[in-house]
């Protein structure tokens, strides 16, 4: 999104990056947070996840200081923003602080460092300004919009997982509310997004891209109203396999509609 809404992205920056959040950055919350977890059921993209050791560990911890060294290649501030989130993202499930076991804060946490904090670090990074540039309602109103789709799209990644986290003592905000609530509240707060990004669209690019967003997204409502209705008849089909197809729809839809805005 962040790479969409940019005018004249630098590309040595672009594709450090890329390289530094997808292969440094995320890599190395997902394995820290893992070897805290400890999960034996399915989790992520895993349908049965390795046995987690103290390397993975230490892989982690390698990994986000070649991540810090590179981000401080770009700026000052991108490498704290990097620092930042790197320790929000441990704070959720190391043992001392655990935001997990936190439905609000958790949930909050998540949405906001993965939406809004994501977006201005990229923003910030690929277009080589300083993060007072970022104050402006342009980049602002993206920001906070991935946030709301983020903050819509989180519960339902935990939404098999609701025995598992309750076994382990965590307490999610889709666990709070419920199979066919973490459904509804998803359809809201994908509604809202949906009107605000089509706003944004209009405004920022054209009418007709505007409208092109609203055709992306049906594959992932028409998948999401037919899971939600076979949910409803029977609450086991709110399960591993049908979480990573609907994470699967969404982010190719998104992705590749995103790609489209900036190759155009």
């Amino acid at each position: 999104m962040a790479l969409a809404a940019s005018k004249e992205p630098d590309q040595l920056n672009l594709i450090l990056v890329f390289f530094l959040l997808h292969f440094l950055v995320y890599p190395a919350s997902n394995g820290y947070n893992s070897y805290f977890d400890k999960d034996e059921g399915s989790i992520g993209g895993l349908r049965k996840p390795p046995k987690t050791t103290k390397n993975l560990y230490t892989v982690s911890i390698v990994l986000d200081a070649i991540a810090l060294i590179l981000a401080l290649y770009i700026s000052l501030e991108f490498m704290l923003m990097v620092l930042i989130y790197g320790l929000v993202s441990k704070a959720y499930s190391h043992p001392s602080i655990r935001l997990k076991k936190m439905p609000i804060t958790g949930w909050l946490a998540a949405g906001i460092f993965q939406g809004y904090f994501t977006f201005l670090m990229s923003y910030l990074a690929i277009n080589s300004i300083g993060f007072e540039a970022t104050f402006e309602l342009n980049i602002q109103l993206p920001a906070i919009l991935s946030t709301v789709l983020l903050l819509g799209s989180y519960p339902m990644t935990q939404i098999y997982q609701h025995e598992e986290d309750r076994e382990r003592g965590d307490i999610t905000i889709s666990q709070k509310l419920g199979i066919l609530g973490t459904f509804h509240f998803t359809a809201i707060a994908f509604l809202f997004a949906s009107v605000g990004f089509f706003y944004y669209f209009s405004v920022s690019f054209s009418l007709e891209k505007a409208l092109l967003f609203g055709v992306a997204m049906l594959p992932v409502l028409i998948y999401f109203a037919w899971w939600y209705l076979k949910t409803r008849k029977d609450i086991g089909a709110a399960n591993f396999d049908s979480t990573m197809k609907l994470n699967f729809i969404s982010s190719s839809m998104l992705n590749g509609y995103f790609l489209f805005l900036w190759l155009s």
